[in-house]
């Protein structure tokens, strides 16, 4: 599975994260036990419940993809597929942090001490083919996703979860290990499979058609190139709460391009309807005249209260070369962030300075309260600066603030071993320090090459390239890089994905998103420490405790973010009065309709 599946997946499961303090059964949870949706609610605020069905969509995808199964680890599956055609017990609503509802299930129930929580499955709910969704399918789909063949993500991500049984033919109970007050909507976002297809099928590998039980149908195939999705005329939920006005088209074309700047000249050329953009230069200077200008292309942006996450350039630390933490901070202090986002970036971006950007949870200033005591059982593991250092990127304001980072990082450099001889920095045994900048987009070419000139000053031989996406991910994948860039997206509340990110258990399982290597014990108990806290205090509290505990282990160069999503499309859309809150880009083209 490539990154952006996996990004797209991740917050697909995480976009809702607490359950209620009740016991009872209900049509939807929530953190508090407030619902903004009462029983009986019809649609989302930010749908338009009357929207019309039909006409046609075109999308683009990068790369190509190569399987029909989105939840193993080798190979690309194509865009869509985990959420057009598979379906969750539970749905998110995306103008709340905490809460999600019934679809799959119309019933959820918590039990009183917290370790099973007991789905319901909705009478009407049918696969496409027309067979009935049934608790034994539900248990079935636990299996396999805490089983040997999917990809590693997922049996860590369950773990906590002993398993499911059947209550009845329609109700499946999931019983946990330990407490943890997200498990509960972390089992309503179990995609659930057809038991029956699934084993005829031998696992969905290779191209085979999957059965799901979502709003579309794989309609057409070209591997690697194209990929069709056809509206079940038939959809079960088609007018359920949690699905009303969404997914209103009656085809979805996804044509595949080679790169960002062919994608581009393909929508100009009118080859796709829709693109958000990621390249500030696209959005600020290769997206006027010509159609933009003629209004047969419009560019918008929408606001968004999404947990920012981390962007950054990703150090390999098992690698010898980065394994030493003052050889990383220094790699951080070469970098100008100023000047990257005056020249190339047109002033768009803000720097991240936390791996919570844009979130109540990103630690500030020093620690205190609750927060400072979780630290302080970890002191003795943790670096000294986690309690002096407030977290803060390096600032390059000018040439000579460059030439002070500049200075200082051949300090810390010299501290870890490596000198400039004959203008090469090299270590005592005369090993030169050389990496190469592992690349799947080429438009970061543009910032690699201020960024390695930098370098170069300090002695250092780097060179960066883009390969094709597919080899990039295989490398990625069995961690054969030295640097790469990366985003790890956040939810409003993280946790169990957390131990994907930094723990010392995913360092070398392939296919795992640490990709920087980190094997700490102090991470690994500050994990578990988000993971099972009791309150959204202990939460944020734990949240800004492993913030700093990362942030001055140096295994990124922190990047940027920006508080909106940059689209362009064709003029042929009718959109909902009302937007969500957390959201992203094709989470908010689901509930546009064809004029």
């Amino acid at each position: 599975m490539n990154t952006a599946c996996i990004a797209r997946l991740v917050f697909s499961l995480l976009s809702v994260l607490l359950l209620s303090e009740s016991a009872l059964a209900a049509h939807g949870m929530s953190m508090d036990g407030k619902l903004k949706y009462p029983a009986g609610f019809t649609a989302f605020s930010y749908v338009n419940a009357a929207a019309p069905k039909g006409g046609a969509l075109t999308l683009s995808a990068l790369g190509g993809f190569d399987k029909m199964n989105p939840y193993t680890l080798k190979g690309t599956p194509p865009f869509g597929l985990d959420t057009l055609v598979f379906e969750t017990l539970a749905a998110p609503s995306f103008d709340e942090p905490f809460s999600e509802y019934g679809l799959l299930a119309e019933d959820m129930e918590l039990a009183e001490d917290k370790l099973s929580v007991t789905f319901t499955l909705n009478p009407a709910a049918r696969f496409s083919d027309g067979q009935p969704v049934t608790a034994d399918d539900v248990v079935f789909s636990l299996q396999t996703m805490k089983g040997g063949e999917v990809h590693p993500f997922f049996p860590q991500y369950y773990q906590d979860i002993d398993h499911a049984e059947i209550i009845a033919p329609t109700k499946a109970r999931f019983v946990f290990k330990r407490l943890n007050r997200e498990l509960h909507l972390i089992a309503g976002q179990l995609p659930i499979f057809s038991k029956q297809d699934y084993l005829k099928n031998k696992g969905m590998t290779g191209m085979q058609i999957p059965l799901g039980s979502g709003p579309y149908m794989v309609d057409r195939v070209e591997p690697g190139k194209l990929i069709r999705y056809r509206r079940n005329p038939k959809y079960w939920a088609a007018t359920l709460p949690s699905r009303r006005g969404m997914y209103n088209f009656d085809s979805i074309t996804v044509k595949y391009f080679k790169d960002p700047v062919v994608t581009l000249e393909a929508f100009k050329a009118g080859e796709f309807d829709f693109l958000p953009i990621n390249i500030a230069k696209q959005w600020a200077r290769d997206m006027s005249g010509g159609p933009f200008t003629d209004g047969r292309l419009l560019k918008k942006e929408f606001p968004h209260h999404n947990n920012a996450g981390m962007q950054g350039f990703v150090m390999n630390s098992r690698k010898t070369l980065f394994a030493d933490k003052r050889t990383r901070q220094a790699m951080g202090l070469a970098f100008d962030f100023e000047w990257t986002n005056k020249t190339l970036y047109f002033g768009q971006y803000t720097r991240s300075q936390s791996f919570f950007s844009n979130s109540p949870l990103a630690a500030t200033g020093l620690p205190t309260g609750l927060e400072l005591r979780y630290l302080e059982k970890l002191r003795a593991l943790l670096p000294p600066e986690v309690f002096t250092t407030p977290p803060a990127a390096p600032v390059a304001a000018d040439a000579r603030a460059l030439r002070q980072n500049l200075k200082q990082a051949r300090a810390l450099l010299a501290e870890a071993g490596w000198r400039v001889k004959d203008g090469i920095l090299q270590n005592a045994a005369g090993q030169p320090f050389q990496f190469e900048i592992l690349l799947v987009n080429q438009a970061f070419e543009r910032v690699m090459a201020a960024y390695v000139e930098n370098l170069a000053k300090l002695g250092m031989k780097v060179r960066y390239r883009a390969i094709d996406p597919a080899v990039y991910t295989e490398r990625i994948r069995n961690f054969d890089f030295d640097m790469i860039v990366e985003v790890y997206g956040q939810s409003q509340s993280p946790g169990n994905e957390q131990r994907n990110f930094w723990s010392s258990a995913a360092a070398d399982k392939p296919g795992s998103e640490n990709y920087a290597g980190i094997r700490d014990k102090a991470i690994d108990a500050l994990i578990d420490t988000v993971i099972y806290a009791s309150a959204q205090e202990e939460l944020t509290a734990a949240c800004r405790a492993l913030d700093r505990a990362l942030w001055h282990g140096y295994y990124l160069i922190p990047n940027w973010y920006i508080n909106n999503h940059r689209v362009s499309y064709r003029p042929i859309f009718g959109q909902p009065e009302t937007l969500p809150l957390f959201y992203q880009p094709y989470q908010l083209l689901w509930t546009w309709w064809r004029k």
